[in-house]
């Protein structure tokens, strides 16, 4: 079964709504996608959360659409913003990008993003979200859910 955004906020709606709030804190993030010859690529992305989805909008022909084509897996990294305040903590998702074809879903996306023309738009699959903050100046703590698991937490000094 794959895992979209409705279905991990239902199972972990805590995390989720903190990982929603960390992208929505700024506009542009860390998309790593493989190259042709498996090595990463890092590229700036906005990402959107519409209708129990998280969206990946990009240029048509670009690299990182052309890695997605040929290769689904991604690495996405909000941003952590300005300065040394590590706020609420890193939040990263991984998963698999699937290109959206359809005319109607395309249509909703546009009417809500209004995004520049010809583009690119893929819904994600998601195999990971995982959260990483400080807690009382001591420790470093690891928050990491996976499809059909609870959320596991590491915790280390």
């Amino acid at each position: 079964m794959a895992w979209n955004w409705a279905a991990f906020t239902a199972a972990e709606p805590e995390l989720a709504k903190l990982a929603e709030e960390r992208f929505g804190s700024f506009t542009h993030h860390v998309l790593a996608t493989l190259r042709k010859d498996g090595s990463p690529r890092t590229s700036g992305l906005e990402v959107r959360f519409l209708h129990g989805e998280l969206w990946l909008g990009m240029m048509p022909g670009s690299p990182k659409a052309r890695d997605l084509l040929r290769d689904p897996r991604f690495a996405l990294q909000a941003n952590p913003g300005p300065g040394k305040d590590p706020g609420p903590g890193d939040i990263r998702v991984g998963g698999r990008a699937v290109e959206v074809e359809d005319r109607d879903a395309k249509s909703a996306y546009v009417e809500e993003v209004e995004p520049p023309e010809p583009f690119h738009l893929f819904r994600t699959e998601l195999t990971e979200v995982v959260r990483t903050y400080v807690e009382d100046d001591t420790y470093l703590v690891t928050q990491v859910w996976r499809p059909a698991e609870p959320v596991r937490t590491l915790k280390r000094t």
